[in-house]
């Protein structure tokens, strides 16, 4: 459909791009902090784009059939902060007064869920173009699962704009490689080619062909346009629009040359522009270059009423409305999942299914490593969770992400299974375009020592608290032969300091299934399940530990008037339990918490703490991984059993012994902090 606006005349078009230059220098200049010179030079992109091409709704932001729009040079905030002021979007004027001022909604990045109109957090250079790759993909993925031949609800673009920074992080090669392979032809980029980053003109280190390297992706490329040139720039637009359309269609590249700056006498086309404000009389001069006569944070009338987008958003809303109403008389069923998948809701089935879940995974008496446990219960909990996207990053016979019935994803094939191929940075930053984009609930796989490669991508999740999924598996020095490479040492405790992301490590096949529940239910933050290649016995044998298991930690098994606590998670549970057991024997009267997920222990009332870890007992804790991590538990004065180098390449039961993570040094910990303790009382 199009949504083509007529154009501007040439001078209204360069007063209206001059408005973007004009905020960003003095929201800049007034904070005194800011990236000036990509607004500056992405003024007249960005007003083609917004203005004549965009279809959008200033007033309901989160209209599910609106373009999604990624500034993935997210330093350039008062770009974008700017449009969303003008074109009519609940950000007033007072708030670019307060740009990068505490609590305003106008960072000094972009922030998903502060600033309405802003669709992802960007600033990590490469990771909002991963972003709009999920975001593509997820339309794709819609599109083919709901649309009908005579009706269309689902059918927008997912247009980007990013720099040379965003260009040299790798990450934009993992995610725009697979964009072509998987020939998302509504995704547009636009990228502003200035040649200036923050040490100064590029060519001293960056000289890639970037046309020639997206064309070897399988994108559409329209190189050499002027990124000054309002008509250059809505003609490449228009053939970028007219390529989605094509059964063969591909994503589009715009390389935009710019001056980085334009409009500042002085300072355009340098470095000097990119990172600093301009100056009094630099502001001064470039008012006077420009014709801009207008006072600081004060828009023309003509200008101001030329830019509102709010009435073409309403109807754009507003048609698609009609059509979505035909639809729901056509498709009940359809239109009804549609708005649920979207609202992000769960579906009745899954809570009241899942006592019935944890009964039979309960029930199941053998030993499974986690990794299978957890392919246990996404067969399971797949059938009660259509918008299930899962993956993996070349390691699915491994990882076991994949479930019965599951579809694989491919070009031109919707799937509810893809095969990321090795970019594991790039499959967690487009699973966070996925969750953003809605109608999934995005989950991958990987081993979890190359969580490192993905790491500040499930930062991002946390921090704009996505309901997005990670699959961990290898967890330890139980995977064995593969070495230190392989082995997680300090992954799992690293991992757990990331606010707002919970981290499971689940013990047997009952707490793999919790976790999964738990991960799926959550709608302000992302989860981590860090699971086991090894065998592992259950210990959770009742569905009723459930909602013990909930709560992140949890009394397993004790004896009355216990003298000791020992706290274990994940595999070394199971050594916790026989050491447990032999303590028994001994006389020594001990309690096993089970911790699979710390965060959400934490989370707990000091009640319920207290109550599962009392203060006055001495505590041991048990993990294959670095040690440091427990002392908020067990104290200066308690024990850890853990591992603070790296492992070693042998089979996993020659290296529990080897690090010292043996049944035999639980028991000698305890008995050793009982002592102590009853030597102070005597």
């Amino acid at each position: 459909m199009s949504v083509m606006q007529t154009p501007p005349t040439p001078e209204l078009a360069r007063r209206m791009a001059n408005a973007i230059r004009m905020l960003a220098v003095d929201a800049v200049e007034q904070a005194k902090s800011g990236h000036p010179g990509a607004p500056m030079g992405m003024a007249d992109i960005a007003e083609v784009l917004w203005n004549r091409h965009l279809r959008h709704n200033p007033v309901n932001p989160q209209w599910a059939d609106r373009d999604r729009f990624v500034l993935s040079n997210g330093h350039g905030s008062m770009l974008l902060y700017a449009l969303l002021h003008l074109t009519g979007y609940d950000l007033p004027m007072e708030e670019l007064k307060r740009f990068r001022q505490l609590h305003s909604k106008t960072a000094g990045h972009p922030e998903v869920g502060v600033t309405p109109g802003v669709e992802t957090t960007t600033g990590p250079l490469g990771q909002g173009i991963a972003n709009a790759v999920g975001m593509a993909l997820a339309e794709k993925l819609l599109a083919a699962e709901f649309n009908r031949d005579e009706l269309t609800i689902v059918d927008h673009h997912t247009y980007t704009f990013l720099g040379d920074g965003c260009m040299m992080e790798g990450i934009s090669h993992e995610a725009c490689s697979l964009a072509g392979t998987l020939r998302l032809s509504k995704l547009i980029a636009l990228y502003d080619d200035n040649g200036i980053s923050i040490d100064g003109h590029v060519e001293g280190w960056f000289t890639d062909d970037t046309p020639a390297r997206f064309r070897a992706y399988g994108w559409h490329v329209i190189p050499d346009v002027d990124g000054h040139d309002p008509a250059a720039i809505d003609r490449a637009i228009a053939q970028a629009r007219a390529q989605a359309q094509r059964p063969d269609g591909k994503p589009t590249l715009i390389c935009c040359k710019t001056v980085i700056g334009q409009g500042s006498p002085n300072k355009a086309g340098t470095h000097d522009v990119h990172g600093a404000a301009l100056g009094a009389a630099e502001v001064a001069a470039t008012r006077e270059a420009l014709g801009w006569t207008a006072a600081p944070f004060e828009i023309p009338a003509d200008v101001a009423q030329a830019w509102n987008a709010v009435a073409r958003g309403q109807a754009a809303q507003g048609q698609w409305q009609l059509r979505f109403e035909r639809y729901r008389t056509l498709y009940p069923a359809e239109a009804a999942e549609f708005e649920r998948r979207m609202q992000g809701e769960l579906l009745p089935e899954f809570s009241a299914r899942l006592p019935q879940i944890f009964e039979t995974i309960a029930a199941r008496t053998d030993a499974i490593a986690t990794r299978k446990a957890s392919q246990n219960a996404l067969d399971l909990l797949a059938p009660l969770l259509p918008e299930f996207f899962g993956g993996s990053a070349d390691l699915t016979g491994s990882n076991l992400t994949n479930f019965k019935n599951c579809t694989l994803a491919g070009r031109d094939v919707w799937g509810n299974h893809l095969s990321y191929g090795v970019r594991e940075f790039g499959m967690a930053a487009i699973m966070n375009g996925i969750g953003l984009h809605g109608g999934y609930i995005p989950y991958g796989g990987t081993f979890l020592t190359f969580s490192d490669y993905s790491r500040n991508a499930i930062r991002m999740a946390a921090l704009m608290k996505q309901r997005v999924v990670h699959v961990f598996t290898h967890d330890s020095i139980g995977l064995g032969e593969d070495g230190p490479t392989h082995q997680s040492v300090e992954h799992v405790p690293s991992l757990r300091i990331i606010p707002n992301l919970d981290v499971w490590r689940p013990a047997d096949g009952l707490e793999t299934a919790v976790a999964w529940a738990c991960a799926v239910e959550r709608h302000d933050g992302p989860s981590a399940l860090a699971l086991s290649r090894q065998n592992l016995p259950r210990l959770a044998d009742r569905a009723e530990l459930a909602a013990h298991i909930r709560r992140g930690g949890y009394i397993l098994a004790e004896q009355d008037g216990p003298e000791a606590v020992i706290i274990a998670t994940g595999s070394e549970t199971m050594l916790a339990m026989q050491a447990y057991e032999q303590l028994t024997k001994e006389g020594i009267a001990t309690r096993v918490v089970s911790m699979p997920c710390t965060n959400v222990f934490d989370r707990q009332p000091p009640s319920y703490q207290d109550a599962v870890l009392p203060l006055d007992l001495p505590a041991v804790a048990v993990e294959a991984a670095h040690p440091d991590f427990w002392r908020k538990y067990v104290g200066r004065r308690g024990h850890v059993v853990g591992i603070a180098s790296f492992g070693e390449s042998a089979p996993a039961k020659d290296l529990y012994p080897h690090f010292g993570i043996t049944v035999q040094a639980i028991v000698q910990a305890v008995r050793g902090l009982v002592r102590e303790r009853a030597a102070a009382a005597a």
